[in-house]
């Protein structure tokens, strides 16, 4: 298993979220990432945070997302953070935030959250039209997919926190 920097970036370049990960493996979902409790995290330059409970993370190879599997007792079990497709550079995964995420509760409960930021930042970011139409479309398949439980959101995530504990 290696280690790897995963770096989340908004629009324009500036650091949202990054933080060390030990990548599992490979699937036909994408890179599973296992990413411990106690790990260190930073939004931006701010002061690091510890994530108390640990989290598979997936980065799918051809899609604009990234999926976190939260173990209890995080208060959701699955947080997507719609991105431009992951990018691997050696030891790094990168890719822009795009604000929209898809989150299903504890008690299943499905939201799309951040709608309110996404509409800002496309006037003040200026995001292209086709990075928009990207982003509304994954949010969409998303809500779908992660309702039908379909493709990664129907349990394989279960085999790779196995690998990780």
């Amino acid at each position: 298993m290696n280690d790897v920097l995963i770096v989340f970036r908004k629009y324009g370049g500036a650091l949202h979220w990054n933080h060390p990960g030990r990548v599992l493996g490979e699937d036909e979902h994408g890179v599973w990432v296992d990413v411990p409790g106690g790990t260190l995290a930073r939004k931006g330059d701010a002061p690091p945070v510890t994530w108390k409970t640990p989290v598979t993370m997936l980065f799918p190879r051809n899609a604009w997302w990234t999926a976190s599997f939260h173990i209890p007792p995080h208060k959701s079990d699955l947080y997507i953070d719609v991105t431009t497709v992951p990018e691997w550079r050696d030891d790094e995964v990168t890719m822009l935030d795009l604000d929209l995420d898809v989150i299903r509760l504890r008690n299943g409960r499905l939201i799309l959250d951040d709608e309110d930021e996404f509409a800002e930042h496309q006037l003040l970011l200026n995001y292209p039209t086709e990075l928009i139409k990207q982003a509304e479309e994954s949010a969409r398949w998303l809500l779908d997919a992660v309702a039908k439980r379909q493709g990664p959101f129907g349990g394989a995530h279960l085999a790779w926190q196995a690998k990780a504990s």
